[in-house]
C-alpha cells in the first residue's frame, strides 16, 4: 500500500492516497466533517477506500487540520460562538466551495489524475461542499456520496444552543444551502450514494431520508446501524486507526465509487 501524499493545493492542505496499480487514474475528491474526524488526513484515515483504482484526495476545511490558527481549533470556535451560520457554517461552505476549481486545476498539474469527471464525497459539513459542487457547479462529476452529510442548512444550525435569530440575510444564506430544494440539480449532475447513520442526529437522519425519496432511482441510501454523526473518536485531528462503524462506511463507499468508476470509463 502507497503512503499518503501531504502537500496543498491553490493554498488548500490535501491528504492524497494513490491508487492500486500505476499510471493516470481517475480522481476521487472529498471534504471532512467539523466532527471527528475533522482533518483531511483524520478523513483519509477513516475512509481511505484503499482498494479504489482511483486516486482518492482529500481536502481540508477551512480553519481546520493545517489551516487551524496558532495550531488549536480556538479560532474557529469564536467564530461559532460569535455566529453559527453567518461566521461559521455559510462562509466555511462557501469559501471550500469557491477556493475548489483552482485547487482542482492544481492537483491536476501536480499528479498524475486523468481530466475526466470526478467523484466528489463529503462528511457532515463537507457533504455541503459536495452536494454544492453537484446543484451550483458545472464541474463534470461521475459519482457523489454524502456522509451523514448537512442536507439543508437550518436542520445543522438547529443543533447549536437556543433559537436562533433569522433575520432576511441569514435566512437566505440558510436556503442557499437546502439542497432538498435542489434536487433536480443533482439528479441532473450525478448518481448519489446518502450513507447515513442510524442513531446520528435525528434532523440529519430525516434530511438523509427525505433526500434519497426525492432523488428517485438516482440515489441510494446505505444506512448503517449504531452509527451517530462522527466516524472518529476525539480530538479526531491526527489520523486514528479505522473505527469498525467506519469500516462498514468505508466498504460501502469503495464498492458505489469502484462500480461508478468502472461505468465511467
Amino acid at each position: 500500500m502507497h503512503s499518503p501524499i501531504t502537500g496543498t493545493a491553490a493554498g488548500v492542505p490535501f491528504t492524497a492516497l494513490p491508487p492500486v496499480g500505476e499510471g493516470s487514474a481517475q480522481l476521487i475528491v472529498t471534504w471532512h466533517m467539523l466532527d471527528a474526524p475533522r482533518s483531511d488526513a483524520a478523513f483519509a484515515a477513516a475512509v481511505p477506500m484503499n482498494d479504489l483504482p482511483a486516486w482518492r484526495v482529500h481536502l481540508g476545511m477551512p480553519m481546520c487540520g493545517a489551516r487551524m490558527v496558532d495550531g488549536r481549533m480556538d479560532a474557529g470556535l469564536e467564530l461559532m460562538r460569535k455566529d453559527v451560520l453567518m461566521s461559521f457554517l455559510h462562509p466555511f461552505v462557501d469559501q471550500a466551495t469557491e477556493e475548489f476549481p483552482a485547487a482542482l486545476a492544481s492537483i491536476r498539474a501536480q499528479l498524475p489524475v486523468d481530466d475526466g469527471p470526478i467523484g466528489v464525497l463529503g462528511g457532515s459539513l463537507g457533504g455541503a461542499v459536495a452536494l454544492r459542487v453537484l446543484a451550483d457547479t458545472e464541474i463534470p462529476v461521475f459519482a457523489g456520496a454524502v456522509v451523514n452529510g448537512a442536507i439543508r442548512m437550518r436542520s445543522v444550525v438547529d443543533l447549536f444552543p437556543g433559537e436562533y435569530p433569522y433575520d432576511a440575510e441569514s435566512g437566505k444564506a440558510a436556503d442557499s444551502l437546502n439542497f432538498l430544494a435542489k434536487t433536480d440539480a443533482i439528479a441532473g449532475r450525478a448518481p448519489l450514494l446518502v450513507v447515513s447513520g442510524e442513531l446520528d442526529h435525528p434532523g440529519l437522519r430525516a434530511d438523509a431520508l427525505q433526500l434519497v425519496d426525492a432523488l428517485g432511482d438516482r440515489a441510494e441510501l446505505l444506512s448503517i446501524p449504531g452509527l451517530a454523526h462522527p466516524l472518529a473518536d476525539e480530538p479526531g485531528i491526527e489520523p486514528a486507526p479505522q473505527l469498525p462503524l467506519a469500516r462498514e462506511v468505508d466498504a460501502g463507499l469503495t464498492t458505489w465509487f469502484r462500480r461508478h468508476l468502472a461505468e465511467a470509463d
